[in-house]
């Protein structure tokens, strides 16, 4: 199953071993708890898929709630080289990855952790243990990408906005009177009140402090 073809909406677990019988153990593990699930056999056959993503898909992939199984050790490129490349795309978020490591490899999890990887598991592990922090990543996933489309939207509805109402919407949330908007921007009074209320309109907020709170978060306006 491709990313594009996985029901809408519904969460998708990817795996990413070199061994085929760890994929399909896994992959079975999922199903019993209704999970869906779709395995690679490298971090380069991963990579790839993401690559073929297409250009009006890659800004908001993933769409549903995801996470990925990830081995640490495998020929190639490493679990831990993907990892590195998801948190250059800046995907983590979104995608949360738990690392399956063998004893030896536990510190080199831990380093990873600690660099924004959601969790390592360490082999042989408990199933049930496992499907529950995979729900959990899942669940941590589905909140980043509704912070990610909350993003968005206030993005768009900045660029909807025109150069003097800009100027009044930052004015605005600097706390401004409209009579020293007015005086600011060698306009009057009334003007003002009307960019004011389409600033208002077209953010989807009805003070200045809900203006504020939107665009305090990191990117609003870029």
């Amino acid at each position: 199953m491709t990313p594009a073809a996985a029901p809408a909406g519904l969460p998708m677990v990817y795996l990413v071993d070199d061994e085929d019988v760890v994929r399909d153990a896994l992959a079975w593990l999922l199903r019993s708890r209704r999970l869906l699930s779709e395995g690679h056999a490298s971090a380069e056959a991963f990579e790839a898929m993401l690559d073929a993503l297409p250009p009006a898909t890659r800004t908001d992939w993933p769409r549903a709630p995801s996470c990925l199984l990830l081995d640490v050790r495998m020929p190639g490129l490493s679990g831990l080289a993907l990892f590195d490349r998801l948190v250059e795309r800046g995907l983590t978020p979104v995608l949360p990855v738990i690392f399956l490591t063998g004893h030896a490899d536990v510190p080199t999890a831990v380093a990873a952790v600690k660099r924004g990887a959601f969790d390592f598991v360490e082999k042989p592990f408990s199933d049930n243990a496992l499907v529950d922090r995979v729900e959990q990543a899942l669940a941590a996933s589905a909140a980043a990408i509704a912070a990610r489309r909350r993003l968005q939207a206030v993005q768009r509805a900045v660029a909807e906005l025109t150069d003097r109402e800009r100027d009044v919407m930052h004015l605005v949330v600097a706390g401004r009177p409209n009579k020293l908007i007015a005086d600011a921007l060698d306009i009057s009074v009334r003007t003002v009140e009307v960019h004011r209320a389409r600033v208002f309109d077209k953010m989807n907020v009805r003070s200045a402090v809900e203006l504020a709170n939107l665009l305090r978060e990191p990117g609003a306006e870029s």
